[in-house]
């Protein structure tokens, strides 16, 4: 893993390198040398979305299968957080539980917060959150 600065990722973003969204090459350079972290959550947010994707018929299988490789080589740290704190977080901004993880996460690694969803990136500008800009 890289020992550079920590970045909290969430799965919006790394669902859009793997996906080869448009904002692939900005959030590889961004994190470029960096040490990415993330609740546990992720995992199971990456495999809802894929589960999703399948039933819109947006992937096949196959192609399910070849994203969860490629995220499996992604080097993340899994962090624990603070239930107590993401859910006063979460009440708070009115969010759901798994924005507050990536959220406390930031806040409590002083970390800069990488993602693509406008609503917690907006929240984490309330908190005064460090953010990675995207666009």
């Amino acid at each position: 893993m890289a020992s550079g600065e920590k970045i909290v990722v969430d799965a919006s973003a790394v669902l859009a390198v793997i996906l080869n969204e448009p904002e692939k090459a900005k959030i590889i350079g961004l994190t470029q040398g960096c040490s990415l972290i993330s609740p546990g959550c992720l995992r199971w947010e990456i495999g809802n979305a894929f589960t999703v994707m399948l039933k819109r018929k947006r992937l096949t299988l196959e192609e399910a299968m070849r994203g969860l490789e490629i995220y499996a080589m992604i080097p993340i740290q899994e962090m624990d957080v603070s239930l107590h704190d993401a859910v006063q977080l979460s009440s708070r901004h009115n969010i759901y539980a798994y924005d507050a993880y990536y959220l406390e996460l930031a806040k409590r690694n002083t970390s800069p917060l990488l993602t693509l969803d406008s609503r917690m990136a907006q929240v984490a500008n309330d908190e005064k959150i460090k953010q990675k800009e995207i666009s």
